[in-house]
């Protein structure tokens, strides 16, 4: 196995693993799970699930680099490139489908799984560099940043649409519209 394999097998497990994190605070409702996935159906809140999920998945690439043998640089950087990548490559894709043609649940999936594809080509790219000093740590503290604001983002989120969860008619976890 080498790193263009790696995009494929990535790609897959990542997508599959999203429609577990998709459901997680759902099924384990609490404080720091609110952070990390979904806590709504807002468009906001799935972008979380794809961050968080692309993190999570890091931990079983790496597993795996290490056991095929793999060589790779900067896969901290690469882990937090990825997944911050695919916040903007699916609002982009996303956002002019959804307010031309409405909700579609196979065009999300099948935008989320080329998204997937498109941040695990950009990841191969990364990895392929040559090393990058202090990466990891400077990778790390922004993981950690980003976080902080989508915890933030959660409990005081702004009223715009896609922090909007038309299904509870509220943003956020705790700020339920006010019907007139």
């Amino acid at each position: 196995m080498n790193l263009k394999k790696m995009i494929f097998i990535n790609t897959i497990l990542t997508f599959l693993l999203c429609f577990l994190t998709h459901f997680l605070y759902e099924w384990l409702p609490n404080p720091v799970f609110s952070i990390f996935f979904p806590i709504n159906e807002s468009i906001w809140e799935h972008m979380k699930m794809i961050y968080t999920t692309i993190l999570i998945y890091s931990l079983l690439e790496l597993f795996i680099l290490k056991k095929k043998q793999i060589i790779y640089n900067n896969f901290t950087l690469t882990t937090l490139s990825k997944a911050l990548f695919a916040i903007p490559i699916y609002l982009a894709i996303y956002l002019p489908i959804f307010y031309n043609f409405g909700e579609n649940m196979f065009v999300n999936i099948t935008l989320l799984f080329i998204t997937i594809l498109i941040v695990n080509i950009i990841g191969y790219f990364i990895l392929k560099l040559n090393p990058i000093n202090n990466e990891k740590i400077v990778s790390i503290i922004f993981i950690i940043v980003i976080y902080i604001i989508m915890g933030i983002l959660t409990y005081k989120p702004p009223r715009t649409d896609i922090f909007f969860d038309p299904m509870q008619e509220k943003f956020g976890i705790n700020d339920y519209l006010i019907k007139d």
